[in-house]
C-alpha cells in the first residue's frame, strides 16, 4: 500500500514537473530583458544532418561497428544538446508571444496564440525525444529520428519573425 501512494505522489510530481517545464516556467523575462539575449543558437541543417535516416544509414554501411556506435553516441549527444536549446528557445518565445497575445490587434493575438501553441508543442515533443536518444546511446534501437522537433523549431522561428514584424521584439527574430 505504501508503494502504491509512493508511485501516486511520485507521477503526479513529474506530472506537474513537465507541465511548468512545457509551459515555458523554467525562463523567467524582466520586463527590461531582451528576449535576443536569452536565443541559444541552433544550427538548424547541422540538426537535420544528425538526425538523417539516409546519413545514419550511410555511417552505418561505411563504418566499422565498433566505430559506428561511438560516432552514433556523439551524433545522438550533439542532437540532444539540439533539442534542448531549442526547447529553452521555445521557451523565452513563449513568454514573449504571451506577452503579444494581450495586443489589441486581433491578427497579432492571433499570431501570438499559434506561437504559445507551436512552442508547447515543440517542448513536449524535446522532452519525449531526449529520453530516447540518451536509451539510444545505451542500447541501440535502430533510427531515433526526432523530425518532429526540427520542423516545429523552424515553423516556431517563421511565426516570431512574422509576429516580429506586426509586434517589435528588440531584436528576437534577428536572434534565430
Amino acid at each position: 500500500m505504501t508503494i502504491t501512494i509512493a508511485l501516486v505522489v511520485l507521477s503526479a510530481l513529474a506530472l506537474v514537473s513537465l507541465a511548468r517545464l512545457a509551459k515555458g516556467q523554467a525562463v523567467v523575462l524582466r520586463s527590461d530583458d531582451n528576449p535576443a539575449e536569452h536565443i541559444r543558437f541552433v544550427d538548424v541543417e547541422a540538426f537535420r544532418n544528425l538526425i538523417d535516416p539516409d546519413e545514419e544509414e550511410y555511417l552505418r554501411r561505411r563504418l566499422h561497428p565498433a566505430e559506428f556506435r561511438k560516432i552514433q553516441r556523439a551524433r545522438l549527444r550533439a542532437a540532444a544538446e539540439y533539442i534542448s536549446c531549442a526547447a529553452h528557445n521555445a521557451a523565452v518565445l513563449l513568454r514573449v508571444a504571451e506577452a503579444a497575445r494581450l495586443s489589441s490587434d486581433p491578427q497579432v493575438a492571433r499570431m501570438a496564440e499559434e506561437l504559445v501553441e507551436n512552442a508547447i508543442r515543440l517542448r513536449l515533443y524535446a522532452f519525449q525525444a531526449i529520453p530516447r536518444l540518451y536509451v539510444a546511446m545505451i542500447v541501440p534501437l535502430g533510427q531515433q529520428s526526432p523530425v518532429r522537433v526540427v520542423d516545429r523549431y523552424e515553423q516556431m522561428t517563421r511565426q516570431i519573425v512574422l509576429l516580429g514584424l506586426q509586434y517589435p521584439m528588440r531584436g528576437v527574430s534577428a536572434a534565430l
